[in-house]
């Protein structure tokens, strides 16, 4: 195919929706599996990797965090909200902000909130450049945040007469709603807020019998316990510990019971809830990772995963009829399924790029993508992976018979490639090389550094073996 018509044919895949082009990727790996219009669809495939990959780009600014603001008030006042906030388009739970929120949210200070207020930090940061001291400043921003505070309370419970509907809709949509009415919860306690975060223990890598203890003792504070706050107080502890789902430990020693029934009838049954959340979003963006080819990450997400997962397991006595049992049941089988979709594929994408194809088969300039190779490998490093976490995760029988497959079939095809150059006709050494590359690349994941080295030497050694006879004959 000419540049153009592989342009066209790139721009009519991008169009299609994302689960049609996965679809035909599946569709095309099994053609070229199958030995079927081999060429055609290695071409196809290309690009659909390639607009996958570029796709996957075009997202990164949707999660990336919303540009700082050059407004320095806003900054300011912001600036204690930070540990609440969620970027991106994750789905918030109770006792986070989304950040998208923070902008429609200071136009209404500044258009109705407490424009006045606003102004005033305006002019005492316009004053820094004067001369003026920095802690001057300070007073002015809790100003504003008292100030904000009330207006949230007034626009929630108007007077009487007053369109509180209308009001809320002219700060911005429901979602903003909802975030304004925390982020006045969070205004109104920042007082308790900031004394929790000093009486926290810096970091808890383990949540154990003493941490538990000292949180207790730093939430052992009237305005930390409401409703409304407590979710909050949780999210900054949660910020503190190396596994944020081993703050169930918190809710359990409060109800004095790891019975389910018992620690929802407490005020910190919330902290279950969280974890819950925070385990599904996890899960979520484990399935979108795999979905996007990116695997840097995996490893941690696996483990965080099985951690939780298993956590909430033993230290929480679940009911599998109830919300929560059933939230759990969920997350598994979402982890699962999307685990087991992707290990299924991995050894047809191996043996696409191993099959020994007759040479009169493989036409000139005929090539082993190399960004495939690797994508593979990581897939093949993704199986190994899965299998430290496969018992809890449900992937257990798919995993070991995919990992022993997998060894079986890249030992063999090794062995065979290694005989193939031996005998190779010129014309396609290069592309045997290319597989032969690819295969030690594929014992390195699954056998290690040593056997790989080993199998490159005896790669090394046949291609010489071929070479020899022929300089011999030359001379």
């Amino acid at each position: 195919m000419s540049h153009t018509q592989i342009e066209r044919l790139r721009d009519y895949l991008a169009q299609l929706p994302p689960q049609s082009q996965a679809l035909l990727m599946r569709e095309f790996e099994r053609a070229i599996e199958r030995g079927q219009d081999v060429a055609v669809a290695t071409l196809v495939l290309e690009q659909l990797r390639g607009i996958a990959r570029d796709g996957a780009k075009r997202q990164q600014p949707e999660v990336q965090q919303e540009p700082r603001t050059a407004n320095p008030g806003r900054r300011l006042f912001y600036e204690m909200l930070e540990p609440f906030l969620i970027d991106g388009n994750s789905p918030a739970r109770i006792g986070q902000i989304r950040r998208a929120s923070l902008q429609p949210i200071w136009q209404w200070l500044e258009r109705t909130g407490a424009p006045e207020q606003v102004r005033e930090l305006d002019s005492a940061l316009a004053a820094l450049a004067e001369g003026e001291s920095v802690h001057h400043v300070d007073p002015v921003v809790r100003k504003l945040q008292r100030a904000a505070a009330d207006a949230v309370h007034v626009l929630n419970s108007p007077a009487p007469g007053v369109d509180r509907q209308r009001a809320l809709a002219r700060v911005g949509p429901p979602e903003v709603i909802e975030d304004l009415t925390s982020i006045g919860t969070i205004l109104e306690g920042r007082d308790a807020l900031d004394g929790l975060t000093s009486r926290l223990p810096a970091f808890m890598r383990t949540f154990g019998d003493s941490q538990i203890a000292a949180v207790s003792t730093a939430m052992n504070v009237p305005s930390l316990q409401t409703p409304k706050m407590l979710p909050f107080a949780l999210s900054l502890i949660i910020r503190r510990m190396a596994a944020p789902w081993q703050i169930i430990r918190l809710a359990v020693k409060m109800a004095a019971s790891d019975d389910e029934i018992r620690v929802a009838a407490t005020p910190y049954g919330v902290a279950i809830t969280i974890a819950l959340h925070d385990l599904s979003c996890l899960a979520t963006k484990l399935r979108m990772d795999i979905k996007r080819g990116h695997f840097e990450n995996v490893a941690e997400h696996l483990k965080s995963l099985h951690d939780g997962v298993r956590g909430l397991r033993t230290e929480l006595d679940f009911r599998s009829e109830s919300n929560w049992g059933k939230q759990l049941t969920a997350i598994r089988a979402e982890i699962s399924n999307a685990l087991q979709s992707e290990i299924e594929t991995v050894p047809g994408r191996v043996r696409r790029i191993l099959r020994q194809r007759a040479e009169k088969d493989i036409p000139p300039g005929a090539h082993v993508n190399s960004s495939e190779v690797e994508e593979t490998a990581a897939l093949i490093d993704f199986v190994a992976t899965c299998r430290t976490y496969a018992s809890e995760l449900a992937i257990n029988e798919v995993t070991l018979r995919t990992f022993s497959e997998l060894q079986q079939y890249v030992e063999k095809a090794m062995e065979a490639l290694v005989q193939s150059l031996r005998a190779a006709d010129p014309k396609v050494r290069v592309y045997r090389q290319m597989q032969v590359a690819a295969a030690i690349r594929f014992c390195e994941v699954l056998f290690g550094q040593e056997y790989a080295s080993l199998m490159s030497r005896a790669a090394e050694n046949a291609s010489q073996g071929e070479r020899k006879p022929s300089r011999a004959g030359g001379g």
